[in-house]
């Protein structure tokens, strides 16, 4: 069955950076297009970066410039990396993929706080 496994959340100071990982099985990952989102406290689920087969990039205006998303196809694996991180960056942040339905991984929690 698919899997999503994230990875690398954790506390971080305003202007740090943090990289998540998410580790994916059970499905051919290369062909498939992979996603983040994240969830801050008393607020939807909102999209963050996502990453096509082919390595195209797209990314939220709120984290555009300062998040980047990657991904290793030999690895399985979908990177989040987060630079210049603010306050407002502390969420529990979720792997996604859709194959016939939605599929997410347990979620990770970013703190950013001084």
């Amino acid at each position: 069955q698919v899997q999503l496994v994230e990875s690398g959340g954790g506390w971080v100071q305003p202007g740090g950076s943090l990289r998540l990982s998410c580790a994916a099985s059970g499905f051919s990952f290369s062909i498939y297009a992979m996603r983040w989102y994240r969830q801050a406290p008393g607020k939807d689920r909102e999209f963050i970066a996502s990453i096509t087969i082919g390595g195209l990039t797209k990314s939220a205006d709120p984290v555009k410039c300062r998040f980047t998303i990657s991904r290793d196809n030999y690895k399985n694996t979908v990177y989040l990396q987060m630079n210049s991180l603010k306050p407002e960056d502390t969420a529990v942040y979720y792997c996604n993929v859709r194959i016939s339905m939605e599929h997410w991984g347990q979620g990770i929690q970013v703190t950013v706080s001084s």
